[in-house]
């Protein structure tokens, strides 16, 4: 027992009564889209998963994360800036720089971390240099890291509305005479509603109004873009690319890539990079496969990109609302918490597993079924989640209509 928790028990309560608390469930995966789910011996196959190639049990990644563990040991040991930089720390970096047409890279423990340290770095050279605080524009469906990252530097974000650019350059004509440094914050792919953020227009919005344009690439990596570059790499994309080894290319870390200068700034500046310890050599090893392999995989992103448009025209045809999908995630909008709830479990009861995805990770109201598609999931697979969510389809409609 602890002194509060009588206060976290009424907590808990209190979400409870709204169908917002949240569980562990123990997943054992199994051959090819299959898990096990543990608490009850069920087999599902799984449309939950960010393991969009399907790379994580990919044999070059395991035997690369094997071998650098046999050279270098379980753990780098320490901060990049003490004694935790190996040689792979630099050679995956410039495959990072490589693959999305960059000066440079840095990596980083996780996504999260590195958007929710890396943003209050880069505002801070804001007040360093004009003596005023960073000018942020942000997409108001952005990621929780990304807010995090604006909460954290204690700075007012300028939100607009959800990929609507025309909105974007009202906010910043309005603001053309402030003093400090533009910031554009944004995601490529956004990961619950699996729509896509225009970049080349982003790119123009931010050259015009002098902007720094950060983009986050989680979801886009691997899949989009030429080589599964994502989108927002190169000269004409992003001045930063925040990106993931946890989702397509199936181990885990992130990285951020952009030039040179900046990725050296960070490096002196950025507390997620100076004070965190330095990805293992096993996942290095990982990394270094998964950028190997990734630019080969151009018939298995056409592949998926076929399943997904196949999957969203089938709910479209059933009734039920993707919302604006336009990629390999695709939502099922079910509104209240309970509708969203009880779906997941009937899938589930039918050897589907897709999350309940609900506030405060989607706005209030929106609650809904995420479905990933992967490479990993075959014609039956499909056809048979079709077949379940044809005979579910009627009741969430219906509860919604009410």
């Amino acid at each position: 027992m602890t002194r509060f928790d009588h206060y976290f028990h009424q907590a808990l309560l209190g979400l409870s009564q709204q169908k917002l608390r949240r569980a562990l469930h123990s997943i054992k995966p199994e051959d090819g889209a299959m898990v096990n789910h543990v608490s009850d011996s069920k087999l599902l196959c799984d449309f939950s998963s960010n393991d969009y190639l399907g790379l994580s049990a990919h044999p070059l990644l395991k035997e690369r994360s094997q071998l650098l563990t046999a050279q270098f040991g379980a753990g780098a040991r320490s901060s990049r800036l003490v004694s935790g930089t190996l040689p792979a720390h630099f050679q995956v970096e410039s495959k990072v720089a490589n693959f999305k047409n960059k000066e440079a890279a840095l990596l980083f423990p996780s996504g999260w971390q590195a958007n929710a340290s890396v943003l209050p770095a880069l505002f801070r050279l804001s007040f360093e240099q004009t003596g005023h605080k960073a000018l942020v524009f942000t997409d108001r469906l952005n990621h929780a890291s990304l807010h995090h990252g604006c909460a954290a530097a204690g700075v007012r974000q300028i939100r607009f509305r959800h990929n609507d650019l025309s909105h974007l350059a009202a906010l910043l004509e309005k603001q053309k005479q402030a003093s400090g440094l533009r910031f554009i914050i944004t995601e490529s792919v956004f990961s619950m509603d699996g729509d896509q953020a225009d970049i080349r227009r982003l790119r123009q919005v931010a050259d015009q109004y002098d902007a720094f344009l950060y983009v986050d690439e989680a979801h886009a990596t691997g899949i989009l873009g030429t080589n599964g570059q994502g989108l927002a790499g190169g000269n004409h994309g992003a001045d930063l690319v925040m990106g993931t080894f946890s989702k397509a290319l199936g181990c885990f870390g992130a990285y951020i890539a952009g030039s040179k200068l900046l990725c050296d700034w960070l490096l002196n500046s950025c507390s997620g990079f100076i004070y965190s310890t330095a990805i293992p050599p096993s996942m290095l090893g990982a990394m270094d496969a998964a950028l190997d392999i990734v630019p080969t995989l151009s018939e298995s992103r056409r592949q998926l990109a076929a399943k997904s448009d196949l999957i969203r025209n089938m709910f479209q045809s059933m009734g039920l609302d993707t919302g604006l999908s336009s990629t390999h995630i695709i939502p099922v909008i079910t509104g209240d918490n309970e509708t969203t709830l009880s779906a997941a479990e009937y899938l589930k009861s039918q050897g589907v597993l897709a999350i309940a995805i609900r506030p405060p990770t989607v706005p209030s109201h929106s609650g809904r079924l995420r479905f990933a598609l992967t490479a990993l999931h075959d014609e039956s697979m499909l056809g048979h989640l079709c077949q379940v969510m044809g005979t579910l389809a009627p009741s969430i409609l219906a509860r919604r209509a009410k």
